[in-house]
């Protein structure tokens, strides 16, 4: 079966936590690359997400050495409402 790779860009406006990873995250624009695979057996076209990762930014010691986390898709976007609600909050 043929994968397909989707890139978006998401952009916290403060330091956020995702499940899974220890340290609190910067504040700042992360890409996301999910992978889908097609789901067979059925008459139309449609995909099933394997996998979404988000690429990490460079450690401060370590200029152009990144990483990526596996994530659970839901997860991003809690921590991107939250991080949109507190915008929120201190605007009014």
């Amino acid at each position: 079966m043929a994968t397909r790779t989707s890139l978006k860009t998401v952009t916290f406006d403060r330091p956020f936590v995702l499940a899974g990873y220890s340290e609190v995250l910067p504040a700042g624009s992360y890409i996301v690359e999910t992978d889908e695979e097609p789901v067979g057996g059925i008459s139309f076209v449609a995909y099933r997400r394997t996998l979404t990762v988000i690429h990490l930014p460079s450690k401060s010691g370590n200029p152009g050495h990144s990483g990526m986390l596996t994530i659970d898709p839901n997860e991003l976007e809690e921590a991107l409402k939250r991080d949109q609600g507190l915008a929120e909050l201190l605007v009014d």
